[in-house]
Protein backbone atom coordinates (compact mmCIF):
# COMPACT_ATOMS: atom_id res chain seq x y z
CA UNK A 1 0.00 0.00 0.00
CA UNK A 2 1.78 3.04 -1.23
CA UNK A 3 0.03 5.56 1.01
CA UNK A 4 -0.57 3.24 3.95
CA UNK A 5 -4.31 3.97 3.90
CA UNK A 6 -5.54 0.77 2.27
CA UNK A 7 -5.91 2.22 -1.23
CA UNK A 8 -2.99 0.40 -2.80
CA UNK A 9 -3.18 -2.01 -5.72
CA UNK A 10 -4.97 -5.31 -5.24
CA UNK A 11 -2.76 -8.36 -5.03
CA UNK A 12 -3.47 -11.77 -6.46
CA UNK A 13 -3.69 -13.38 -3.01
CA UNK A 14 -0.45 -15.32 -3.26
CA UNK A 15 2.51 -14.41 -1.12
CA UNK A 16 5.74 -13.35 -2.70
CA UNK A 17 8.01 -14.82 -0.04
CA UNK A 18 10.66 -17.39 -0.81
CA UNK A 19 8.87 -20.11 1.16
CA UNK A 20 10.39 -23.43 2.10
CA UNK A 21 12.48 -21.86 4.85
CA UNK A 22 15.47 -23.80 6.03
CA UNK A 23 15.70 -22.47 9.57
CA UNK A 24 18.42 -20.56 11.32
CA UNK A 25 21.22 -22.91 10.36
CA UNK A 26 20.42 -23.06 6.67
CA UNK A 27 19.41 -26.73 6.82
CA UNK A 28 22.75 -27.90 8.20
CA UNK A 29 21.27 -30.02 11.00
CA UNK A 30 22.10 -33.71 11.06
CA UNK A 31 18.79 -34.90 12.54
CA UNK A 32 18.07 -37.24 15.43
CA UNK A 33 20.34 -40.13 14.43
CA UNK A 34 24.09 -40.33 14.40
CA UNK A 35 26.60 -40.11 17.18
CA UNK A 36 28.71 -37.71 19.20
CA UNK A 37 32.47 -38.17 19.06
CA UNK A 38 35.20 -36.88 21.35
CA UNK A 39 37.90 -34.99 19.44
CA UNK A 40 40.44 -35.73 22.18
CA UNK A 41 40.14 -39.49 22.73
CA UNK A 42 37.82 -40.66 19.91
CA UNK A 43 35.09 -42.09 22.19
CA UNK A 44 31.71 -42.34 20.42
CA UNK A 45 28.29 -42.21 22.09
CA UNK A 46 24.80 -42.19 20.59
CA UNK A 47 23.42 -38.72 19.91
CA UNK A 48 20.47 -37.88 22.15
CA UNK A 49 17.57 -35.99 20.62
CA UNK A 50 17.24 -32.45 21.96
CA UNK A 51 20.78 -32.32 23.37
CA UNK A 52 23.45 -30.94 21.04
CA UNK A 53 26.72 -32.84 21.09
CA UNK A 54 28.66 -29.66 21.85
CA UNK A 55 26.80 -29.45 25.17
CA UNK A 56 27.85 -32.95 26.24
CA UNK A 57 31.02 -33.96 28.05
CA UNK A 58 32.97 -37.07 27.04
CA UNK A 59 32.33 -39.85 29.58
CA UNK A 60 35.95 -41.04 29.21
CA UNK A 61 38.03 -37.85 29.38
CA UNK A 62 35.64 -34.94 30.03
CA UNK A 63 36.31 -33.03 26.79
CA UNK A 64 33.47 -31.37 24.86
CA UNK A 65 31.93 -33.73 22.29
CA UNK A 66 31.34 -32.89 18.60
CA UNK A 67 28.81 -34.26 16.12
CA UNK A 68 29.68 -37.06 13.74
CA UNK A 69 27.79 -37.39 10.45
Amino acid sequence: MPRGDGTGPMGDGRGRGKGRGMGRQGGAGFGAGGSCVCPACGKRVAHGRGTPCNQRQCPACGATMTRSE
